[in-house]
C-alpha cells in the first residue's frame, strides 16, 4: 500500500513537471487578499501543491478552465501570511515609524507553479484581474504599492522578478539564497538573505566527522545553485578525508521509468548518510522515494531551507521513514509576541481573508462550500484555536521562512522611513495629499540596509554577529504519533580555524531502523589485528584490510598502521594484544640442559676410568709406547673439555661468559697439541732408530712436550688478546625468537672467536695431515692410523658446527656448541682410547691367566 502511494505521488509529480501550460490574459487570475493602507506591500506566498494550472489554452483565443486537482496542502505555510500581518500591525501601531502612517498589503497563493507567480506578478501591478499589461486598473491599488515578498522558490522568485524588474519594483525573495538571479533576471535582481554558506559547510563536516561518517552521497537541485553547493561541499569533504559516494543533480527522475531512479535507489542501498540540498519544491520529487526506499535505513543530512519537509501529506509513513534526519538551521530568536498572536487568530477576526477560510477548514474539518472558486465555512469551532492542532498539520514555533517574511516587512518598512525621513527634513510632508513614493525611490535604502538582524528590537539596528549559529535538529516520535523538531545541538562558527560543535548524544533519534550510530564507510572498517590500506580510487575513504605483518598489532580498529609491541612483550596469534614474553635459557632443568649434563658427566667419568686403566698399566708396552705422559695429557684435557661444557648450561653470567670461551679453547688447544706431539713421536721414531741418525729418543721426548706448550701457548696469547680487547659479555636477544627474552653470551669480538676455531682447526688439520702420511710405517703400536681417523671426526664435527651455530639462535645456539664439544671430545676418546684399552684388557686378561695355571 505504501509503495503503490509513494507511486502515484512521483507520477503525478512527473505530470506537474512534464506540464506545459500558458495562461490567458483573458482568465481571471487566482482571487487574492486586499488590505488597504497608506502604503501597500505585495506578498506572493504558496500554500498548496496542485496538480495542474486551470488555465491552459487550446488555441489562440479560447481556452478552457480545467479543475485543480490539490496533491498537497501546505497549512503550515500559512504562517507566513501571519508572520506578514504581524509585522504590519506591530508597525502600524508604532507612530515612530511610519510618521502616523499605516501598512497595508495584498496577497496570493502562487501554490508551486512558476507561471502562476508571473501571472499574480502582473496582477499586483494591474489591480485587476485579468491583468493588462502597462495599465493601473485600480490606482487606488496600484499606486500605493512599494514593495513585494516572495517567492518561496528560486524558480518563482526568478519568475516573479522578471516582471516586478520591468517596472523597478523592489521584491524581497525569502527563498533560498541563488546566485544565479543576478544573471537570470536582466534588471533589478531580488534582494535575497544573507548566506551563510562557510558556516554551514563547515557545520556539516564537523558533524560528518563527529560520527566518522567519511562516504557520504549528496542530493542537489539542477541548477547553478546546487553546482555550485557540490563544488564547494566537495572541496571542503576532500580537504577533511571524506569522500562522495554519489552525487545526483535534481530533478532526480525527470520522467517515469528514468534510469535516474533506479540508480539512485542503488546508490541509497550503498550509502547509508546522504546530504539533501535544497528548497520544499526540491523536496516534493524526492518524497516518494524516500517512502519506497524506507527499509535501506538512510540518514538524511538537510539544510535549513527544508523546514517545510513536515507536510501534511501521509504524516505517518513520512515521520516514520524520514525520522533520524538532522537538520542545520541558522539560529534565529522567537518572534515575540508571534505565538500569542497565532492563538489570537481566527476566521472572525479576518472576514475577508480568503486563505484563512481554506486553511481553517482543512485544519479543523470543517463544512464548507465554493462561492466563485473560493471555499467559504459554514459551520465551524467557534473557539477554535491553532495552538491545539497537531503538529503534523501546525506548529506553533516560528518557522525560518515566517522569520524572513517577518524581517523582510521590517526592512521595508525601515526604508519607508528613511524615504520619509528625507521629506519630513524637507519640510514637504503632507498627510492630506499625501502618496505612496515611487518604488525605485526604496531601492537605495534596502541596499545599504540588512536583512539578517534581530527583529525582537522595536527600532531595526543595522548589526551583524561575528559569529554564525547554527542549530541542528532532529525528529522525535510523539505519543501521538506525529514527530517534532528537537534540537540536539548547535555549531557555533567564527572562522575556518575557529568554531565549536556541541551535541547532546542522549537526544538524537537516529530512525526506527537505527538502533545505534550507523558506518557510513565505502567498506566494514577493519578489525583489531588488521590495518587499512588506500584504494586507488577512493584514498582516503575506502581501504581494504591486510593482517599486520609478524611482531606487529593494531589494538583499535581502522588503523592506518600496525605498530610493534615493547621489547618485552611480543603479539599473541591475532595480532591485536602484547604479551609478556618468558625469559628463556639452556638451564638445568630442562630436558636438553638435563640430557647435555648427563652425557657431560658419562664422558668425563669414562675418561677418568680410562686414565685410570693407562696409570694402572702404566708398564705395559702398549701404554709405552707412544709417551705414556703425552697420553696423560690428553686424557686429562679431554676430560675438562667434557667439563667445560658444562659452563655453557645455566643463566649466563659475566664470569661464566668469558670463562666458557675461555676454557673451551685453551683445554681443546692443549688436546689437539698433544695428539699432534704423538703424531710427530710416530714419524719421528722411525728417524731415531735408524743406524747413523743423529737425533735420539730423548730428544724428540723433549720436542714433543715443547709442542704441548708452544701449542698451548699461542691459543693463550689469542684468548688474552680477546679478553683485552673485546671480551664476551652476558646480552639479551628479545628479537630471535616470538615470545621470548634469551638470555645468552655475545661473543664480543666475533673475530677473536673464530680466530680461535681457526688455530684449533689448523693444529687438527697439521695433526690428520702428518698422521695420513705416517699411516702406513710399520710398527706393532702405530697410532698414526687412529689419530688419522680421529682428526677426520674432530675436524668434520667443527667444520659443520660453523653453518649449523650461525643458523641457530637462543637455546639453540648453545646446543650446537656443547654437542660440538662433547661429539669432537668423544670422536678423540673413542678413537684414540678404545682400541688400546681393549688390547690392554685383552692382552693383561690372557697374561693373568697364564700366571695362574702355572
Amino acid at each position: 500500500m505504501k509503495l503503490c502511494i509513494a507511486f502515484s505521488l512521483l507520477i503525478v509529480l512527473i505530470e506537474i513537471q512534464e506540464q506545459i501550460s500558458c495562461f490567458s490574459l483573458s482568465i481571471p487570475a487566482s482571487p487574492g487578499y486586499y488590505q488597504d493602507g497608506h502604503f501597500v506591500i505585495g506578498g506572493l506566498f504558496s500554500l498548496r501543491v496542485t496538480a495542474r494550472d486551470n488555465r491552459i489554452k487550446f488555441g489562440f483565443n479560447d481556452a478552457m478552465a480545467i479543475p485543480e486537482a490539490v496533491i498537497v496542502n501546505l497549512t503550515k505555510n500559512y504562517q507566513h501570511m501571519l508572520a506578514m500581518f504581524f509585522a504590519i500591525e506591530k508597525i502600524n501601531k508604532d507612530p515612530n515609524i511610519l510618521f502616523n502612517m499605516s501598512l497595508g498589503f495584498y496577497l496570493y497563493n502562487v501554490d508551486f507553479f512558476e507561471t502562476k507567480a508571473m501571472e499574480s506578478s502582473m496582477a499586483l501591478l494591474s489591480g485587476e484581474s485579468p491583468p493588462i499589461p502597462n495599465y493601473s486598473c485600480r490606482p487606488e491599488k496600484t499606486d500605493k504599492l512599494v514593495a513585494v515578498i516572495g517567492g518561496i522558490s528560486t524558480g518563482i522568485s526568478a519568475q516573479i522578478s522578471r516582471v516586478l524588474s520591468l517596472y523597478h519594483v523592489p521584491q524581497i525573495s525569502y527563498a533560498p539564497f541563488d546566485v544565479s538571479l543576478e544573471t537570470r533576471v536582466q534588471l533589478q535582481s531580488p534582494y535575497q538573505f544573507p548566506v551563510y554558506n562557510a558556516a554551514q559547510y563547515q557545520g556539516i563536516i564537523q558533524l560528518l566527522l563527529y560520527f566518522t561518517w567519511v562516504w557520504v552521497g549528496l542530493v542537489v537541485p539542477a541548477d547553478r545553485r546546487g553546482e555550485l553547493f557540490m563544488k564547494e561541499i566537495t572541496e571542503e569533504m576532500n580537504n577533511h578525508g571524506i569522500c562522495v559516494a554519489f552525487a545526483e543533480k535534481g530533478p532526480v527522475f525527470p520522467s517515469f521509468g528514468d534510469i535516474g531512479w533506479y540508480q539512485l535507489i542503488v546508490h541509497l542501498t550503498l550509502t547509508r548518510v546522504v546530504i539533501a540540498f535544497g528548497d520544499t519544491h526540491d523536496f516534493l520529487t524526492l518524497v516518494s522515494l524516500i517512502i519506497s526506499v524506507d527499509t535501506f535505513g538512510n540518514i538524511w543530512i538537510t539544510t535549513s531551507d527544508w523546514y517545510t519537509i513536515i507536510f501534511p501529506f501521509n504524516q505517518n509513513v513520512i515521520y516514520t521513514y524520514f525520522g533520524g534526519a538532522l537538520s542545520f538551521s541558522v539560529h534565529m530568536d522567537e518572534i515575540l509576541g508571534f505565538k500569542d498572536f497565532q492563538r489570537s487568530v481566527h476566521p472572525k477576526k479576518y472576514p475577508h481573508d480568503i486563505f484563512i477560510q481554506h486553511v481553517w477548514s482543512i485544519l479543523f474539518e470543517c463544512p464548507h462550500l465554493y462561492e466563485h472558486g473560493v471555499r467559504k465555512l459554514s459551520q465551524c469551532e467557534q473557539n477554535g484555536s491553532l495552538s491545539t492542532r497537531s503538529l503534523n498539520v501546525w506548529d506553533m514555533n516560528t518557522s525560518p521562512l515566517s522569520y524572513k517574511v517577518h524581517v523582510a516587512v521590517y526592512a521595508i518598512a525601515q526604508a519607508l522611513h528613511e524615504e520619509l525621513s528625507l521629506r519630513v527634513n524637507g519640510d514637504s510632508l503632507d498627510q492630506g495629499g499625501l502618496q505612496a513614493p515611487l518604488p525605485w525611490k526604496l531601492h537605495p535604502f534596502l541596499q545599504k540596509g540588512q536583512l539578517g538582524r534581530n527583529i525582537n528590537e522595536e527600532n531595526i539596528v543595522n548589526q551583524e554577529d561575528s559569529a554564525t549559529k547554527i542549530d541542528i535538529f532532529t525528529y522525535h516520535p510523539l505519543q501521538s504519533g506525529t514527530k517534532a523538531q528537537v534540537k540536539v545541538g548547535e555549531f557555533l562558527f567564527e572562522s575556518k580555524s575557529v568554531h565549536y560543535l556541541s551535541l547532546n548524544d542522549k537526544l538524537i533519534y537516529l530512525g526506527v531502523f537505527n538502533n545505534q550510530i550507523p558506518f557510513s564507510n565505502c567498506k566494514q572498517s577493519c578489525p583489531l589485528g588488521f590495518r587499512k590500506t588506500e584504494d586507488r580510487w577512493f584514498a582516503f575513504c575506502c581501504c581494504d584490510c591486510v593482517p599486520c605483518p609478524a611482531g606487529e598489532i593494531t589494538n583499535e580498529t581502522d588503523m592506518d598502521q600496525c605498530f610493534k609491541c615493547p621489547e618485552d612483550q611480543y603479539p599473541n596469534k591475532q595480532r591485536n594484544q602484547c604479551l609478556p614474553k618468558i625469559i628463556a635459557f639452556l638451564s638445568h632443568e630442562d630436558t636438553l640442559g638435563v640430557v647435555l649434563v648427563s652425557a657431560t658427566i658419562s664422558l668425563s667419568a669414562i675418561s677418568a676410568m680410562i686414565l685410570g686403566l693407562f696409570i694402572h698399566y702404566r708398564d705395559t708396552p702398549i701404554v709405552r709406547a707412544n709417551n705414556r705422559n703425552l697420553s696423560y695429557i690428553l686424557l686429562v684435557s679431554l676430560m675438562l673439555c667434557f667439563f667445560c661444557s658444562l659452563t655453557f648450561i645455566g643463566q649466563p653470567r659475566t664470569v661464566t661468559c668469558v670463562l666458557r670461551q675461555m676454557i673451551f679453547g685453551v683445554v681443546f688447544s692443549v688436546a689437539v697439541s698433544a695428539i699432534l706431539a704423538k703424531t710427530f713421536i710416530v714419524v719421528m721414531a722411525f728417524k731415531t732408530i735408524k743406524p747413523g741418525s743423529p737425533l735420539q729418543m730423548w730428544m724428540v721426548t723433549r720436542l714433543s712436550n715443547a709442542i704441548v706448550c708452544c701449542g698451548s701457548m699461542i691459543q693463550v696469547c689469542i684468548c688474552a688478546i680477546w679478553l683485552g680487547t673485546y671480551p664476551p659479555f652476558p646480552d639479551v636477544d628479545m628479537q630471535s625468537e616470538s615470545g621470548q627474552i634469551i638470555l645468552l653470551c655475545n661473543e664480543g669480538s666475533t673475530l677473536a672467536f673464530y680466530c680461535v676455531l681457526g688455530y684449533l682447526g689448523f693444529l687438527a688439520s697439521l695433526s690428520l695431515l702428518i698422521a695420513f702420511l705416517a699411516r702406513r710405517l710399520p710398527d706393532t703400536f702405530n697410532e698414526a692410523k687412529t689419530i688419522t681417523f680421529s682428526m677426520i671426526v674432530f675436524c668434520s664435527v667443527w667444520i659443520s658446527f660453523v653453518p649449523t651455530y650461525l643458523s641457530s639462535t637462543g637455546k639453540t645456539m648453545v646446543a650446537v656448541e656443547i654437542f660440538s664439544i662433547l661429539a669432537s671430545s668423544a670422536g678423540l676418546l673413542g678413537c684414540m682410547f678404545l682400541p688400546k684399552c681393549y688390547m690392554i684388557l685383552q692382552r693383561s686378561g690372557s697374561h693373568f691367566r697364564k700366571k695362574v695355571f702355572t
